[in-house]
């Protein structure tokens, strides 16, 4: 939810489009500058977020990080902008930032892990006490991108924390990575199918929140491309499987599907009360 103006206006906005949760960036996104967020924007927030305690917020963390590369001076830049995400959302009281575990570039995959885990262990050491955990996006595994592997994140979660502070690492689960990097979630069965190999190699238990993403492209395709729900490949099916399953009743899920569409007569549609509408049709 676009936070323009002010990171308090993101509930609003939120509202004005039927959101039931919204997904925040506390800084810009493609930049790796933050500007220092002061009194005056904290307390507007902390004010917004108490007058509407009922939409629960997460973060996303900017794209620019990678502490996948090997590269020590990305590596470095990259962990402290990881670092001063997990610190502004700390300070909204926010429970979970969500970022891509990133790309091992000239490496190799081993290596790349470690660097992440790394980072994650360095992480949680320098924000002992911090209430905000730290989740890995489940990612379609373009280039040489981690994380696609549901073995990548088990990898991670398991040797990117130090003793005591494991339950502040934990998952977003993305429909439209999850399908692209070959998870099939179509059907009941290829659905069920898929949970049980997520459970058994990383655990559902550590999936704190969800991005519902329709993909452009197939099963395996390993492309990164978001449609709106029900038009893409995944199709319909594959939504009501995850909003009629108890285990997620009480789990946010963050719309990341294009905002606005032009109609046949040429105007712009705002499209995520679309797309609400879409997934809340599925619910039995």
């Amino acid at each position: 939810m676009s936070t323009a103006g002010g990171l308090h206006l993101a509930f609003e906005r939120g509202l004005a489009a039927g959101c039931d949760s919204i997904m925040i960036f506390t800084k810009s996104n493609r930049q790796w500058a933050a500007r220092p967020l002061t009194e005056a924007d904290l307390t507007a927030f902390h004010e917004a977020a108490g007058a509407h305690s009922h939409i629960p917020v997460g973060v996303h963390a900017g794209y620019l990080i990678n502490v996948g590369s090997s590269d020590p001076w990305l590596w470095e830049r990259s962990y402290e902008a990881l670092k001063v995400e997990v610190e502004r959302a700390e300070a909204l009281g926010l429970p979970h930032v969500t970022f891509h575990p990133g790309a091992y570039m000239e490496a190799d995959e081993a290596t790349g892990l470690a660097n992440v885990a790394r980072a994650l262990r360095r992480l949680l050491a320098e924000t002992a006490g911090y209430r905000t955990a730290v989740c890995l996006e489940t990612m379609a595994g373009t280039g040489t991108t981690l994380g696609y592997r549901f073995e990548h994140l088990a990898y991670l979660l398991k040797h990117g924390h130090n003793d005591g502070d494991q339950d502040r690492l934990g998952v977003c689960f993305d429909t439209c990575h999850v399908f692209s990097a070959g998870y099939d979630i179509r059907t009941p069965e290829a659905y069920a199918a898929t949970m049980a190999e997520f459970d058994r190699v990383a655990g559902l238990d550590k999936v704190l929140c969800f991005h519902f993403n329709d993909s452009k492209h197939g099963l395996g395709e390993r492309k990164d491309r978001h449609e709106h729900i029900g038009r893409g490949q995944i199709g319909l099916e594959g939504f009501a499987n995850f909003v009629n399953d108890p285990r997620w009743a009480d789990h946010c899920a963050f719309l990341e599907t294009p905002k606005t569409e032009t109609d046949e007569a040429g105007n712009e549609v705002e499209m995520d009360p679309v797309n609400l509408a879409a997934l809340r049709e599925l619910v039995q």
